[in-house]
Formats: structure tokens, C-alpha cells, sequence
């Protein structure tokens, strides 16, 4: 494991890394951190919004960071370095998960047509998604950067599986979710999709399975390579070197056969069982009989729909979901159970040391006494963090510390967004540091539903003052709004031990 990685996984770690980098950070324009919350509530179903960030250019230093300078222990690729375009995991410096996918040198000659093409496929926002969320042109360096999905290909789970088979249940949820991820990508004016195949559905965190956006893109400019094996290629393809809505539905077809069989069948192979109608043959014979021959038999017909040698006697992604949304018998069960994988921590673990007023304030989330005790507070912890010399009493010195004032009496009478701008105008100065101001700001920006904002300034604070507990407060409250809720427990309990480690010491503690 790099030291990278072994940052990441050490609460203490945390601290570490941003000690180290923050400073390098550079803030993005605010119009990013507005679309954050809205681009996803716009295009994701009710109750979804939130979770994904708004499409976004990356910078190659973040990548390589994240990725600790695209180590081979990070290629996700199931081929491994072998592949022609690497898949990598990474974490971002504000800790959330991220794939990468690396492409060739000349994949993409010109920057402008990889940019526009990834821009495309960035508008994209869909729960059945794992959705693109942004990329990089640096040099020859063409890479894209979506979420990172945990659990493994369905190819892996069908395919190369250890623990347990997939149950039937699950196979036909894995047919509709990626039928209706089809649909709503045809529905957005993206319905070509390159290559789908059982490596391209993802499981997520709670098991729920996802259509990886990086088929949505082209392997390269021309699009000329759309599957390494010619026996699952639509039969158009080879005849002209197109990619047509009516090719995806043609290789869906092939996903099918791989649901039903457990293995990788050509598809000419398995409808010649399906005109001898042989389906029992045709099943995986790991599910033990545990299946519903009428479901069974539905599936199979529309595998032979798909599979048809005219594209126009094809369905259409609309007739996926319709033939599929019926056959879902058990929706109540969730995906983790059925699938056997640990659900992840909902809520923060007992904090290790006794808590202050802000530290229960903030591990209750309850943001209005936050503000109290930092009103109360007011800048004394502030003390030793600027000596300023004669020569820097100027005029521009006087106006900064009036857009301070105006920013307290703006928080003070809960103004928020005022505080905001008139803190960032004295930010933006930089003759003095201020942490308190940081964690003002931070909680104004989480009292403005910003929790992305919210957590870098508290990292700022934390970048200022060091061992401050409030800049670690701020951070746990703002990586629970994140529902980043182990890290945010982590963040609570390293905040209660500086406290108790400053008050034994004689110290200020917040």
C-alpha cells in the first residue's frame, strides 16, 4: 500500500494529508460550488439529490494525487495493465471515491473534440448512472473521472464469483435498472452506447447495480473499436463500422444471455438452444432450479428480440423497461441483502472522549447552536495567528478588517449569504490569516446547504490553526452532511481529543 492510500485509510491521516496539501487547493468559481446541489436535484429522481458533484475539468496534479501517481495498485481494470485504456480508484482531497479512466496517448488527439465529447456525457445525472463527474486535458493526457462503484462488475459477479452466485431475483433487477438507465440516456439525446457488455454494470455501495458512463463515450475519436470479441458484435457493425441505438440494443441482448447462462455465450450459439428450445440448457445451472420458468421464458424471448439479425426488428429501450419493470417480484428487498455485501455505516460511532457544548452542538448537527457558541466565541482564538507589522496599518488593511465587521454583524443577525461575501472579501486580501473567519464562513455555507464549500473552509481553519478543535468540528459536521458519516465520527472524535488534551494542558480549547 503507497503512502497515499495509507493516508487516506488513518483518521489521523486525514489530518496529515491536509496539514501537507491544502495549501495547494485551489478553490473553484462559486458558480461550481452553486451547481453542485442543483445539477443533480434538476436530473435525479426525487429524494436522489445531493450525492454527485456537478461535471467539472480536473487537473492532472489531482489525479495523480488521488490516484498516487496512477499506481498499478490502483488499476480497477478487470484486464489489469493489459487494457488498452486503464481503469484506476482514487481519492480525492475531499475524500470521496472517484474511478479514472486513462486513455491512450493518441486516443484522442485533439483536446477540444475530447473535451466537448466528456461535457456531453457530463450532463448526464441518473441514480441508475455511474455518472461522469468530470475530466482532464493536460499535455497528451486525456482522462475521465467518474464515481467510483465498490462492489465489483457484473461480469465478476456472474462469471468469476467466490462467495455466492447471483440470486434470480437480483439477475432480473440487474436486466431492468440497466434497461432503464438505456432508456433515460435515449431519452437525453445519448442513446449510442459503445460495447455494453457484463463489465460495464457496476454495483454501488448498496449493492444497487449501475451502467458505467465511460461507454457512453467513444474509445477514441473515431469510435472504430467497439468490442474486442467479434462473436458478441452486432452483425450491422461488422458490415459497415457504425454504432447505432439499435447496435446497444443488440449487445443488451448479449447481457441477457450472460444473466440467464452465468456464462459467456456467443449469441449465435445460444438461439440456435433457443429455437430447439432448450432453455432449461440455456440456464445457469448454479441457481439450482431456484427460478420462475414463466420469468425465465419472458427473458429468453426478449434475449431473442434483441438478438435479431435486422436492427429494426429489434425492441426499443422503452419495450426493455416495459417487458422488465413487471417481472420485478422482490422490489421491498434491498440490493445489499440480496447480494450478501455489508451495509455501510449509517450513523457515527459513540465519540472516544467526552464532549464540549461544540462538540455535542455538532455531533447533533444542530447548526443554530453552532452559530450561538461561535458568535460568543468571537475571535479569541485568533489570538497568535497574525503579527502585523507598523508598515501594514494601510488603508487597504482598514477596509479588509471593515469587510470582516460587516461579515460579523452579517452573521451575528443571520445574514448568511452577506457574511459570506464580506468574509471572502477578506479572504481574498490575504495580508492576514484568520481561522475563526474560515469557520464562520464554513458554517454559513452549511446554513446555505454548501457542504462542499463548507468542509474546505473548515479544512482552511484546520490548515491555519492546526490543532484547533472547531476547524475538526466543522469538518465532521460538514463530512456528515456529505453522508461521508464514518469519516464525520472520526473528524468528532479528533476534535474531543484535542479538546481534552488542551484542557489538561491549561489550554484554550473552543
Amino acid at each position: 500500500m503507497g503512502c497515499c492510500e495509507s493516508c487516506f485509510l488513518t483518521k489521523t491521516g486525514y489530518e496529515k494529508r491536509h496539514r501537507k496539501h491544502l495549501h495547494q487547493v485551489q478553490q473553484p468559481p462559486q458558480q461550481h460550488l452553486l451547481q453542485q446541489r442543483q445539477s443533480f436535484s434538476q436530473n435525479a429522481p426525487e429524494g436522489e439529490a445531493g450525492g454527485v458533484p456537478a461535471f467539472s475539468e480536473y487537473s492532472l496534479a489531482d489525479l495523480k494525487a488521488a490516484t498516487n501517481n496512477f499506481s498499478a495498485e490502483f488499476i480497477v481494470s478487470e484486464s489489469g495493465e493489459k487494457a488498452p485504456n486503464l481503469v484506476y480508484k482514487g481519492r480525492l482531497q475531499n475524500r470521496r471515491w472517484i474511478a479514472v479512466k486513462k486513455f491512450t496517448k493518441m486516443a484522442w488527439p485533439d483536446p477540444k473534440q475530447f473535451a466537448e465529447e466528456a461535457w456531453g456525457v457530463g450532463k448526464l445525472r441518473h441514480r441508475r448512472l455511474a455518472n461522469l463527474i468530470g475530466y482532464c486535458c493536460d499535455g497528451d493526457e486525456r482522462l475521465l473521472v467518474a464515481e467510483y462503484m465498490p462492489n465489483d462488475t457484473l461480469a465478476k459477479h456472474l462469471f468469476h464469483w467466490e462467495n455466492q452466485t447471483l440470486e434470480w431475483a437480483m439477475r432480473l433487477r440487474v436486466a431492468c435498472y440497466i434497461a432503464e438507465a438505456l432508456e433515460y440516456c435515449s431519452s437525453e439525446s445519448r442513446p449510442l452506447y459503445h460495447d455494453l457488455n457484463a463489465y460495464r454494470v457496476l454495483f454501488d455501495e448498496d449493492g444497487d447495480p449501475r451502467l458505467s458512463c465511460f461507454g457512453l463515450m467513444k474509445n477514441s475519436r473515431d469510435g472504430k473499436s467497439y468490442s474486442t470479441n467479434l462473436a458478441y458484435t452486432p452483425p450491422e457493425y461488422l458490415r459497415n463500422g457504425r454504432v447505432t441505438p439499435e447496435s446497444v440494443i443488440f449487445s443488451f441482448g448479449t447481457v441477457l444471455l450472460d444473466l440467464l447462462s452465468g456464462k459467456h455465450i456467443p449469441p449465435s450459439h445460444a438461439l440456435d438452444m433457443i429455437r430447439g428450445k432448450n432453455i432449461l440448457l440455456l440456464m445457469d445451472s448454479h441457481l439450482e432450479g431456484n427460478f420462475s420458468m414463466e420469468e425465465a421464458t419472458a427473458l429468453v424471448d426478449l434475449a431473442s428480440r434483441c438478438l435479431q439479425y435486422e436492427p429494426r426488428e429489434r425492441p426499443n429501450t422503452k419495450n426493455l423497461v416495459d417487458t422488465l419493470a413487471p417481472l420485478q417480484t422482490k422490489s421491498e428487498v434491498p440490493s445489499h441483502v440480496m447480494m450478501n455485501i455489508p451495509k455501510r455505516e449509517e450513523a457515527p460511532s459513540t465519540p472516544q472522549h467526552p464532549l464540549s457544548p461544540m462538540g455535542e452542538a455538532c455531533s447533533r448537527m444542530d447548526l443554530t447552536a453552532i452559530h450561538q457558541i461561535l458568535v460568543r466565541t468571537h475571535y479569541r482564538d485568533d489570538e497568535g495567528t497574525n503579527e502585523l507589522s507598523f508598515q501594514e496599518w494601510t488603508q487597504q488593511m482598514r477596509e479588509m478588517l471593515e469587510a470582516r465587521k460587516r461579515g460579523d454583524f452579517s452573521f451575528r443577525d443571520k445574514d448568511f449569504k452577506t457574511a459570506i461575501d464580506c468574509y471572502t472579501q477578506f479572504i481574498d486580501v490575504g495580508t492576514m490569516v484568520s481561522p475563526t473567519v474560515y469557520a464562520r464562513r464554513s458554517l454559513c455555507h452549511l446554513l446555505c446547504d454548501q457542504a462542499d464549500a463548507a468542509l474546505r473552509d473548515a479544512m482552511q481553519a484546520q490548515c491555519v490553526y492546526p490543532d484547533w478543535p472547531t476547524a475538526f468540528y466543522m469538518q465532521a459536521v460538514a463530512l456528515a452532511k456529505l453522508d461521508m458519516h464514518k469519516d464525520a465520527a472520526d473528524m468528532l472524535n479528533e476534535a474531543a481529543g484535542l479538546e481534552e488534551k488542551k484542557q489538561k494542558n491549561g489550554g484554550r480549547a473552543s
